[in-house]
C-alpha cells in the first residue's frame, strides 16, 4: 500500500515557507500546513506536466530549468515565469563563476614550468648533461620516459593525474 504522503512535498519544509511571511508570533495549523502541502505539491505537479509534456513532443527525456520557465509561461503564470527566469539567470551565472574558480585553482595546483636544459647546465645534481626538459611543479620536479632525436633528449612527463598522455596528447 503505497502511503499517501510519498507523493508530496515535506510537510516540515512547507510549514517553515509559510513561517516565513507569517509574524513570528503566529501560528499555523496542523491542517492549514497539510493544505497548502497538497496545494503547493498539485502547482509543482501541474508545471512539471506541462513541461514534461513539451520534452516529449521534442523527443527529449530531461526536464530544464527553461522548459519550467517556459511552462509557467505557457499555463499563464507569466509573473512567475520571469521572477523564474531571472533566477535561473542568477542560478546558472554562479554556477559557472563557481566553476571557473574550481578550474583556476586547479591550474594553479597544477601549473607547470618546462624548464629546457643544454648541455653544460647542471640541475641540483638532476639531470645529466644532455638537453633535456623538466617538468617543475608545486610537488617537485617530475620526468617521465625519454625518447632520442638526433640533436636532443625529449622526456615525457606524466600528467597531472600520474597518468602519461596519450599519443594524441603528445603532439598538442
Amino acid at each position: 500500500m503505497v502511503d499517501e504522503q510519498d507523493g508530496l512535498l515535506p510537510i516540515a519544509n512547507v510549514g517553515r515557507i509559510m513561517k516565513q511571511i507569517l509574524p513570528q508570533r503566529a501560528k499555523i495549523s496542523k491542517e492549514a500546513k497539510q493544505t497548502m502541502q497538497e496545494c503547493a505539491t498539485e502547482f509543482l505537479s501541474f508545471v512539471t506536466a506541462e513541461a514534461s509534456d513539451k520534452c516529449h513532443k521534442e523527443n527529449r527525456k530531461t526536464v530544464n530549468g527553461d522548459d519550467i520557465c517556459w511552462a509557467l509561461s505557457a499555463l499563464g503564470f507569466d509573473n512567475y515565469a520571469q521572477a523564474t527566469i531571472r533566477y535561473l539567470h542568477k542560478y546558472r551565472e554562479a554556477e559557472r563563476d563557481k566553476a571557473a574558480a574550481n578550474a583556476n585553482n586547479n591550474n594553479q595546483n597544477k601549473a607547470t614550468d618546462i624548464i629546457i636544459m643544454s648541455s653544460g647546465q647542471e640541475m641540483n645534481d638532476i639531470g645529466d648533461r644532455a638537453p633535456s626538459i623538466y617538468m617543475a611543479s608545486q610537488q617537485g620536479l617530475q620526468v617521465g620516459e625519454q625518447t632520442q632525436t638526433p640533436d636532443l633528449e625529449f622526456r615525457m612527463l606524466e600528467k597531472g593525474d600520474g597518468t602519461k598522455p596519450s599519443v594524441d596528447q603528445e603532439h598538442n
